[in-house]
């Protein structure tokens, strides 16, 4: 997997998610808190998605075959969706039903100091993970927003983390309310609201997760800047004059096609039109490095078509509005 695909907050994830759900365990046998049992399999589930991000990434490398032309790239799209299941089922549903039953037939926490010591361990190791992801994403962010970079990312791996350690920490310090509640008033009932709490939190970020993964699955076009970079790349002004019409797709998050018809003047050579189109295709690659699959198809320019306006179905025509990209 590519240093874009975030490698380091995988593993810096893993290894937190690993520690705290063995702690939490123990805490949960110590304590009978219900918040550390959900917390506890909400950690194990954390552990389980960046094990299918790091397989995913690693199934993405495998190299292009007759059946699979344009490669394996859309692996890691797959295995982010799977995450996102993950989480829904295996931690929200079943933090849901834990708070539930422990609302329904509250017991007193014993042995205090487990669970709080327990949780202020997890706070703290999920908030190294969590300054992980942050920094990681920061080199490839930009000038985005949280939101944006999140919405718009076309590496799966560090939105996931992201998502999966901040419900981490929200879930830890909702899960220290329940239990300090239940600890100060004595009703184990608050302890089972916390985990109910935990359940609807993760559920909301499984929801997140499986719009944007369902998303690039269904193919994604390339980003604002890098279709201006593409079209600069394509218009010299003498052999390729115009673009006619341009779509993009990412077959996997660092591999872009792009497919064009582009338009050459009618006087040109069969050699003189080959020999654009070269040139075309090596300017693109030198100002998107990711665009390794391109397809320019020539036509005839016509100044009077192109001033008739941007028509992605005239042959020839203008070229069409970046937003129809």
């Amino acid at each position: 997997m590519s240093a874009s695909g975030g490698t380091k907050a995988i593993v810096a994830a893993l290894a937190a998610n690993l520690a705290i759900a063995v702690a939490k365990f123990v805490a949960f046998l110590f304590s009978g808190s219900s918040s550390m049992l959900a917390e506890s399999v909400h950690s194990l589930a954390d552990s389980g998605n960046q094990g299918l991000l790091l397989l995913g990434g690693k199934k993405a490398k495998r190299e292009a075959t007759p059946q699979h032309p344009f490669g394996y790239g859309r692996e890691r799209y797959i295995y982010a969706f799977l995450v996102s299941i993950v989480l829904f089922s295996v931690g929200g549903m079943f933090a849901i039903y834990e708070g539930y039953e422990k609302i329904k037939h509250p017991h007193d926490i014993t042995h205090w100091y487990w669970p709080v010591g327990v949780l202020v361990f997890a706070i703290i190791a999920e908030t190294f993970s969590f300054r992980t992801a942050i920094k990681e994403s920061n080199t490839i962010r930009g000038k985005q927003s949280w939101k944006e970079f999140v919405r718009h990312a076309k590496a799966p791996e560090l939105p996931v983390v992201l998502l999966e350690d901040l419900g981490a920490l929200v879930g830890l310090i909702l899960a220290l309310i329940g239990v300090g509640l239940a600890l100060g008033t004595g009703d184990g009932v608050w302890d089972g609201i916390g985990t109910l709490c935990i359940g609807i939190l993760l559920i909301a970020i499984a929801i997140v997760l499986a719009a944007e993964t369902k998303s690039l699955l269904l193919g994604e076009a390339a980003g604002v800047e890098d279709v201006k970079k593409i079209e600069a790349a394509i218009v010299d002004g003498e052999t390729v004059p115009a673009i006619i019409h341009m779509r993009t797709l990412h077959l996997g998050p660092e591999e872009l096609l792009v497919a064009a018809k582009i338009a050459v003047r009618h006087d040109e050579t069969a050699t003189e039109v080959a020999a654009a189109i070269d040139a075309a295709e090596s300017r693109i690659r030198e100002a998107v490095p990711i665009a390794r699959v391109i397809y320019l198809e020539p036509d005839i320019y016509s100044e009077t078509e192109a001033a008739k306006g941007p028509d992605a179905e005239a042959a020839p025509g203008g070229p069409v509005p970046t937003t129809d990209h």
